[in-house]
């Protein structure tokens, strides 16, 4: 005879397992300690077995109906062949694979596997930025089940604040962790590429830079009369000299340099592109570095930060140095020194574009000609650095310098 909600509710413990019976097989055993269990027996393959399907409680249990329901789907299991057991198990194996592979632990990961392969401090950095930015909206969920929209979703709570150039990296390294879940056969496919076009193109702001010959002279005049630290002088002369970028700079250290061979080595893990990166010395440059030599040598770092000589200049200080010097932010940066030299040497027509774009350390979009431009150009890198210390020296004088490196007045 069915049981009624009110037995299963009154049901009393005994001395040993009462067992009390809905019919199907399905069973409500009430254990000494008087806990109440649903149990549901069936044979299959002509073995007599048995199924938990949940433990009664009056409030947060299963219900007397709910494990009626659970005893018919398994037994529509058994009449399609399967068996219940078995298929319960697997279901719990799948949710424990599902929770252990959160967006969040594939992220941490990739991130562990980012820091092996000798990414940068500051790549990292960023990128744990970015995957917390998407956290609190995906990074619970399994990887394998977040579709399109939550991605676009966590990209809008970004987007929405004017970040639209954050929600575009944020874009870009959700679909790397993804692609990584593909490639180890936890995710299907990536779901941000159904997202492209979806999100605020941002405005794309180019660094101020000073191009023009006279108006460089001026900068190279202020920088000379700079009367802040010296090292930070010496800093803004070698962006001038060596246009490398501004971090490449202030990480600099000095076993990096050899300074008799006129040369300076940056190792691939503080590149940009992850290549090693040699930079040919002027010996104006040179006569900066042993000057420099003198106040810092002594330390690992060329430019070390005025807190600590365990690490480098604060990326500020150029900057802050230039507004100083009285350039504003729309008128000179940083990377400024870099599309300033750029624009010169280009325009001198005396240089290979080659050889200027690999002084830059800029790895060519085109495949193929990546592929065969193997030259490292050094002899006419080393010429043209010469030139153009020359070239600076002589803006810094106040004599204009045409496009093909002869003076006026």
């Amino acid at each position: 005879m069915p049981l009624t909600d009110l037995q299963v509710k009154n049901a009393k413990p005994g001395a040993s397992i009462i067992k009390l019976s809905d019919g199907g097989g399905l069973q409500l055993w009430i254990t000494p300690d008087g806990a109440k269990r649903w149990r549901l027996a069936y044979r299959f393959d002509g073995k007599q077995k048995a199924l938990a399907i949940g433990v009664y409680k009056v409030k947060g249990g299963m219900s007397l109906s709910e494990a009626r329901e659970a005893r018919e789907a398994a037994k529509k299991l058994l009449a399609g062949g399967q068996d219940p057991s078995i298929t319960k198990k697997v279901a719990k194996a799948s949710r424990i694979e599902a929770s252990a592979n959160t967006f969040d632990a594939i992220a941490a990961e990739l991130r562990a596997k980012k820091e092996r392969e000798g990414k940068a401090p500051g790549t990292l950095d960023r990128y744990d930025w970015l995957i917390r930015l998407a956290g609190p909206a995906i990074g619970a969920r399994p990887i394998a089940e977040i579709t399109s929209a939550e991605v676009l979703a966590a990209l809008r709570v970004v987007e929405t604040r004017g970040r639209h150039e954050t929600a575009r990296k944020m874009r870009a390294v959700i679909g790397e962790v993804f692609r990584y879940a593909v490639a180890t056969n936890r995710a299907q496919g990536d779901p941000t590429t159904a997202l492209k076009g979806a999100l605020t193109t941002p405005i794309v702001t180019h660094r101020a830079a000073i191009i023009e010959p006279k108006a460089f002279g001026a900068l190279l005049r202020a920088i000379a009369d700079y009367e802040g630290a010296p090292e930070t002088r010496a800093a803004l002369e070698l962006l001038a000299l060596t246009f490398v970028r501004p971090g490449e700079l202030r990480a600099a250290e000095w076993a990096e340099f050899n300074l008799d061979a006129a040369v300076w080595v940056i190792p691939a893990e503080k590149m940009k592109m992850r290549r090693p990166h040699r930079v040919p010395l002027a010996p104006r440059a040179i006569a900066i570095l042993r000057e420099l030599h003198a106040i810092t040598g002594r330390g690992k770092f060329v430019f070390p930060s005025v807190r600590s000589r365990e690490r480098c200049m604060s990326e500020n200080t150029v900057c802050a140095a230039l507004r100083r010097l009285g350039f504003q932010k729309d008128e000179m940066s940083g990377h400024g020194f870099r599309s300033a030299a750029s624009s010169m040497l280009n325009e001198s027509g005396l240089w290979n574009a080659d050889a200027i774009e690999r002084q830059l350390a800029h790895v060519d979009a085109d495949a193929v000609r990546k592929a065969y431009a193997r030259a490292d150009f050094w002899d006419e890198r080393a010429r043209m650095m010469r030139w153009w210390a020359d070239r600076c020296e002589e803006m810094q004088r106040g004599v204009v310098v045409n496009m093909v490196g002869e003076s006026v007045a």
